[in-house]
């Protein structure tokens, strides 16, 4: 049988590439895949040369059956998810694999809790969606702060901030993924289930600072209340518009009216597909950026039990390495686990920590 090892699909795009090298930093000799051949040669050729190579295309889901295997190690930066992220999860699934991606996308983390989790969990594959900035700290920090205020917890609310030129270092790809995701439904736990959710806003403090944050659906609705069976509210805000936060709350309501007008989610598509082909951004991080989250923890009436925060350096550095981390650990032992699993679930709590720990995400204080 052949040996296990990490598959990168999605290789020569900007997260794709940034994950390769990390990879290869810590000794892995990823296989790398994508579309284009010309690239991933080259590709292979600056990261040292010798690594292996292959080209699958989600337009072919068969070309990507083809590169897993049983044992196997997927990474898929292939975005956006909601589109093209479906032939690496068939993939998975089929092989029985561990699989890790990237999204950010609230409908595509709902759709691997909802419809591929169970189907994974029968063929033996764990599918840990969302393992990047969006939304790896947020469960680590509100997975410490319910730990820290014990069994009377019973909601947590998780803010994402971020600081200095976001708008530059944004890929093209995270840019066609916000493109997609403003017409998509979101979503919170409230009353221990999943609810709609549009343009919720909320304070938060943040080093002396208040920062506001706006609703979003992410991972953590789905990964914490089964641990935590106390937990009857979960929230998740995006802190990276400032000022305008109050303003796209607004407009968030105004959602459901928007996409149901004839002819916008195509239009929407179509632009999403024009940023990636023109691309731009992905520019190198500046030394003054920075993130930051911060999980709080509430009981029934309110009263706040716990808050702990992590501060960490450029997300998209951040997602590489904390996925290099957790494909070099998956290989080697395997996860917590099979179905739809959150990071805490794959790995536990102090291991994650550790792994966060090493790639420059820490709890303050």
């Amino acid at each position: 049988m052949a040996i296990p090892r990490i598959v990168l699909f999605g290789a020569t795009g900007f997260t794709g590439r940034l994950t390769a090298e990390a990879l290869v930093a810590r000794g892995a000799r990823p296989l790398l895949a994508g579309r284009d051949q010309t690239r991933l040669t080259a590709l292979a050729d600056a990261l040292g040369g010798g690594l292996p190579i292959a080209v699958a295309d989600v337009c072919r889901p068969e070309s990507v059956r083809r590169i897993v295997a049983p044992g196997d190690v997927l990474i898929s930066t292939v975005g956006p998810f909601v589109r093209w992220g479906e032939a690496a999860i068939a993939a998975a699934t089929e092989a029985g694999a561990v699989y890790f991606d990237t999204t950010g996308e609230p409908t595509f983390v709902k759709r691997i809790f909802q419809r591929h989790g169970p189907a994974a969990a029968a063929r033996g594959a764990a599918l840990v969606t969302a393992f990047g900035y969006d939304y790896v700290p947020g469960n680590l920090a509100a997975a410490l702060a319910l730990r820290k205020a014990g069994p009377g917890a019973a909601r947590v609310d998780v803010g994402y901030f971020v600081e200095g030129g976001t708008a530059r270092r944004a890929s093209a790809g995270t840019r066609a993924s916000a493109l997609g995701m403003v017409l998509e439904p979101m979503y919170g736990f409230r009353e221990g289930r999943i609810v709609p959710e549009h343009g919720r806003t909320r304070k938060f403090l943040v080093d002396g600072r208040v920062r506001h944050g706006l609703s979003i659906g992410a991972s953590e609705h789905f990964t914490l209340p089964p641990a935590h069976h106390g937990l009857r509210e979960v929230n998740v805000y995006l802190g990276w518009l400032g000022g305008l936060t109050r303003v796209a709350g607004v407009l968030a309501k105004a959602t459901p009216v928007i996409a149901a007008l004839p002819g916008v989610r195509r239009a929407t598509e179509a632009l999403a597909d024009r940023v990636l082909r023109t691309g731009g951004g992905g520019a190198p991080a500046g030394a003054g950026m920075s993130s930051s989250v911060v999980a709080e923890a509430y009981d029934a009436g309110g009263r706040r039990l716990a808050v702990v925060h992590l501060t960490g350096g450029d997300p998209y550095e951040f997602t590489a390495g904390v996925l290099a981390w957790a494909a070099t650990t998956a290989l080697a032992e395997g996860v917590r686990g099979t179905g739809a699993l959150g990071p805490v679930d794959a790995f536990g709590l102090d291991a994650l920590t550790r792994g966060c720990a090493e790639v420059g995400m820490t709890v303050k204080g």
